[in-house]
């Protein structure tokens, strides 16, 4: 089963991170408000980044490590600037 660590881009130009197993599905739920409830009062969200991963732990392993990094280093990620694993 793939995994997904995914970086959305809140109605209030705030990055969040989040991990799920389906993608699609994931971005509908945060944005009927069934999704994580620190974004309810900033939607919609758009998806501005992903990386696919072969299974739970890794992804929840750089899941971690993108949260800890400040929105700087978020960004630069998004744009292409900073090294994927």
């Amino acid at each position: 089963m793939k995994w997904f660590v995914y970086i959305v881009e809140c109605s209030d130009n705030s990055l969040y991170t989040g991990i799920t197993n389906n993608l699609e599905k994931r971005i509908l739920s945060h944005n009927n408000r069934k999704g994580a409830k620190s974004l309810k009062g900033k939607l919609p969200v758009k998806l501005v980044y992903k990386e696919t991963y072969s299974n739970h732990e890794r992804a929840a392993k750089r899941e971690s490590e993108i949260k800890g990094w400040k929105r700087e280093k978020k960004l630069e990620l998004i744009l292409g600037t900073v090294a994927q694993r």
